[in-house]
């Protein structure tokens, strides 16, 4: 966790418009604040510029803005919700990157006593795990997570024959050493796991193939807050696939 090393008092821009906006008691005053997500619209797109997070103190009514490290996407959103337990909302930030990759744009900050705290970056989350995508004999893929040791196996056996045949010959044996790769964040979630009032972050990572089309899965990951920062819950991870229809 670490402090923004920059915010100021002042009311939005003229030029600015608002984006989202919500309320909640963000700084522990036990008032409830406003908040809002201020940017400049492009005239001939959805893409915002300029994205900033503006919290109005709902007991003396000052402005406090916070530029962002990534203040540029599609479809800018807010969220408010206690993620730490003390009782204070917190504030989460979503924003769309655009473009195949699909990646999202996240932080999460904590405002109390009009002080704003990182308390999740993705580009740090980015960072966080080292992993493996490897191709291996009889139609499975293996991915390690070399950070936590964990490994999960993908049957791609019931994959359709043609994509199958460009990679194995007929006896299920690879045709040469291919590798995949895990992207970085594409989607992170709000969840209140376990029902007591605090939420969890569950984190969703696309598994890549050949190319960035050909996707495998989904790692997913639930992450809780650990004194000062987030966690996988259990030290764990979990991997999904998409359904193959059963139907000819």
């Amino acid at each position: 966790m670490y402090t923004y090393p920059y915010y100021y008092r002042q009311q939005p821009s003229a030029t600015s418009n608002i984006l989202s906006y919500a309320r909640g008691d963000v700084n522990g005053d036990f008032i409830e604040d406003q908040v809002f997500l201020v940017g400049e619209k492009t005239s001939d797109s959805s893409y915002i510029t300029n994205i900033t997070l503006v919290i109005q103190d709902g007991q003396t009514n000052l402005f406090y803005s916070v530029p962002l490290k990534t203040n540029m996407g599609y479809q800018p959103r807010l969220f408010l919700g206690d993620f730490t337990g003390d009782g204070v909302d917190n504030i989460l930030i979503s924003m769309d990157s655009g473009g195949s990759g699909a990646f999202g744009y996240y932080y999460l900050y904590s405002f109390v006593n009009n002080n704003p705290k990182v308390l999740f970056d993705y580009e740090v989350f980015d960072g966080q795990f080292n992993y493996e995508v490897n191709y291996q004999n009889n139609y499975k893929v293996e991915i390690i997570n070399k950070t936590l040791q964990l490994s999960f196996i993908i049957d791609l056996s019931n994959r359709d024959p043609e994509y199958l045949s460009e990679i194995y010959h007929s006896d299920g044996k690879l045709k040469s050493p291919l590798q995949g790769s895990v992207s970085g964040l594409n989607t992170l979630y709000p969840v209140d796991f376990d029902g007591d009032g605090v939420y969890d972050l569950y984190a969703f990572q696309r598994i890549i193939g050949r190319y960035n089309a050909d996707g495998l899965g989904l790692v997913q990951t639930p992450l809780t807050w650990k004194n000062t920062h987030f966690a996988p819950l259990f030290n764990n991870q979990y991997v999904a696939v998409l359904g193959i229809s059963t139907t000819s």
